[in-house]
C-alpha cells in the first residue's frame, strides 16, 4: 500500500540567491513536503518508530535551508538526498521550495521549484 505524509508550510528565513545582497539580507521561504511511504505498520502499531517522524522531516529542511546556496534547486536536491538517506521506508517524495518576493524586476509574489523522485 502506498500512503502519503504531507508536511506543508514550513516557513523559514534563508540566504539563498545569486546576488550578494541576498547573502546579507536574506529572504522568506516556504517549503512543502510530500512523502510517499507505506505506513500500514504504524497505523496498526501506533508507534512513531514505524513511520516517518514529522519532526525529523522539519529538522532536515531547517538544516539544509541553513546552508547557503546560490540556487533553490540546489537546496531542494540536498533536502531530497537527505530524506532518502534518513527514511528507509520512503518510496518517493515531492519537495516544493518557494522563495517569497524574489529580488527581480517587477512585482513577483514568489518563485518555486518542485522536485519529485
Amino acid at each position: 500500500m502506498i500512503n502519503k505524509i504531507n508536511v506543508t508550510g514550513i516557513e523559514l528565513y534563508g540566504y539563498h540567491g545569486c546576488m550578494n545582497e541576498e547573502s546579507v539580507l536574506g529572504g522568506k521561504y516556504i517549503i512543502d513536503v510530500e512523502l510517499f511511504t507505506d505506513f500500514s505498520k504504524s497505523a496498526a502499531t501506533d508507534q512513531l518508530i514505524d513511520t516517518i517522524d514529522y519532526v525529523q522531516v522539519r529538522n532536515i529542511v531547517v538544516e539544509e535551508m541553513a546552508i547557503r546556496s546560490k540556487l533553490i534547486e540546489h537546496v531542494g536536491y540536498r533536502i531530497m538526498k537527505k530524506f532518502k538517506q534518513e527514511f528507509t521506508s520512503l518510496l518517493t517524495a515531492k519537495i516544493t521550495v518557494r522563495k517569497l518576493n524574489p529580488p527581480i524586476q517587477g512585482v513577483v509574489k514568489e518563485v518555486a521549484i518542485v522536485i519529485e523522485g
